[in-house]
């Protein structure tokens, strides 16, 4: 953001050249960052007024702006105008870490470039913080920030338990451009999970809705068929450790709280270690870890300045020595191919086969009404003395006996 000088004619007047990194957001939200002591009410009351503009137009709180617009903003109130005119933008203050904490935040990182970062996140550290966790990513990355004016910000979670790959942002631009990616679906993420005992159908599909688990406090979900969000998750038998145990890669086509967890225990194959969802039945004899073996392997995303970004994470040390212990190899698991299409659920197929048959039904009503109208040749033809009629329109079914 930039400010222009005011027209004497205007005095008091401010112009703000719009940033590269506030493209696309909300004309209310570029409020909140740059002039936060400005309220939702006074910027509503401006575009009422037709004081806002937008390259000259008015504009509304909730138009989008885009990088090299010039916003024209009128003067504060007149008691705080001396205060607010050069008051400069609040900052963050940066959290100074210790060598320790900025060591391990640096460890995470497992990309980096202009616009991201991707985290291979640790089992047992939180993403973000919450009652009584103080150690999470969140708060670890003013470690990240280098040079950069921003802090990096998180575009989704993991849960606490839940290894892998983590993708941060660099910049407000990079935030917005991923969150869409999420939103829309187009982000790809690929999981590796153990699971109790092996699953009869190798390549699935669960379409199960979940929701809050009532008197859990929201800290639990489970399947709703009446209540519940939409949650799709495809998994693919990677191998089988005879009847004992099953290596499996899990796509989430939604992003519900614990989606994975609820559903491959919803199907009777919960997460190895998943004492939550599985309960005593979740974890294996013989020495394999009680750790949760859930591991966020792969990410793949379109990136803001183009091409894309697609990073594996490597395993965490408890959950590599299980699949060496149950005898798997894993390069087996990075051996399945990624589908570029997101399969359709059961909604969206039913709802292209009744577009389908939409279709049919109307090619087939002009089919009969284009007979009709041949039909009524052959009448005009016999009304004229031309040749008799047969069955109805003057055509003969084939194979009918002459007379």
């Amino acid at each position: 953001m930039t400010a222009g000088k005011s027209d004497s004619k205007d005095a008091g007047v401010r112009e703000y050249n719009v940033g590269f990194d506030d493209d696309g957001i909300r004309l209310d939200r570029w409020f909140k960052r740059h002039l936060p002591d400005t309220s939702y009410t006074t910027v509503a009351m401006w575009a009422r007024t037709g004081q806002l503009r937008v390259d000259g137009a008015r504009a509304t709180p909730g138009d989008r702006i885009a990088a090299g617009q010039m916003l024209r903003v009128p003067p504060p109130e007149a008691d705080k105008a001396a205060a607010d005119v050069d008051k400069p933008k609040r900052v963050r203050e940066r959290v100074i870490l210790s060598e320790e904490e900025t060591e391990a935040a640096q460890a995470m990182v497992i990309h980096k470039d202009f616009q991201a970062f991707v985290l291979n996140k640790p089992p047992g550290l939180a993403t973000q913080g919450g009652t009584k966790t103080t150690q999470h990513v969140d708060g670890l990355l003013d470690a990240l920030q280098y040079d950069n004016e921003g802090r990096p910000k998180l575009v989704h979670r993991l849960d606490k338990d839940t290894s892998g790959a983590l993708l941060v942002a660099r910049t407000s631009r990079a935030a917005a451009f991923f969150a869409k990616a999420f939103s829309s679906r187009t982000a790809r993420k690929v999981y590796w999970a153990l699971v109790v005992d092996v699953p009869s159908i190798e390549d699935g599909m669960i379409e199960l809705p979940i929701a809050k688990q009532p008197g859990t406090g929201g800290e639990k979900m489970h399947v709703d068929e009446a209540e519940g969000a939409p949650a799709r998750t495809r998994y693919r038998v990677i191998e089988r450790a005879g009847n004992r145990a099953a290596w499996v890669e899990l796509q989430p086509f939604t992003g519900r709280t614990h989606q994975l967890r609820v559903h491959m225990a919803a199907i009777g194959h919960p997460i190895v270690g998943d004492g939550k969802y599985g309960g005593a039945a979740a974890f294996l004899t013989g020495g394999i870890s009680r750790k949760m073996h859930l591991h966020a392997r792969r990410i793949k995303v379109d990136h803001p300045d183009g091409g894309g970004i697609d990073v594996t994470a490597e395993l965490p040390t408890h959950f590599a020595e299980s699949l060496k212990q149950l005898g798997f190899d894993e390069k087996l698991g990075d051996a399945l191919v990624l589908e570029e299409k997101t399969p359709m659920s059961k909604e969206q197929l039913k709802s292209r086969a009744k577009a389908h048959s939409k279709v049919m039904r109307k090619e087939h009503r002009g089919e009969r009404r284009g007979r009709g109208a041949q039909d009524d040749k052959p009448r005009a033809n016999a009304r004229s003395g031309g040749a008799k009629a047969g069955k109805p329109g003057g055509v003969k079914p084939k194979g009918a006996p002459k007379r």
